[in-house]
């Protein structure tokens, strides 16, 4: 029994000449390597994002849960935004 199955995808150009350059270049032996190494990646980001979902997100909703006057009105968190705003702009320029 084939572990493989063959699909037919359509690709923007932009993207179609990027896979075939990372086989030109001899990054990948195949077209199909491309895809597989790009789905492998889109599967590390989704773990990543459900780890973070499952573990940050929800402790932080747990928290305020438990303790609402630690939570921030939206004025508060608008000007605690601006000031970060304004501090990483200072450091790019």
């Amino acid at each position: 029994m084939r572990t493989t199955q063959q699909l037919s995808v359509t690709l923007p150009k932009e993207m179609a000449q990027m896979v075939r350059n990372k086989v030109a270049s001899g990054e990948y032996a195949s077209e199909s390597e491309v895809v597989r190494d790009g789905l492998r990646a889109l599967q590390a980001r989704d773990r990543a994002l459900e780890t973070w979902l499952r573990t940050e997100v929800v402790a932080a909703y747990d928290d305020a849960k438990a303790n609402p006057s630690s939570l921030l009105s939206s004025s508060q968190a608008r000007a605690k935004l601006a000031a970060l705003h304004k501090r990483t702009a200072k450091k790019r320029s």
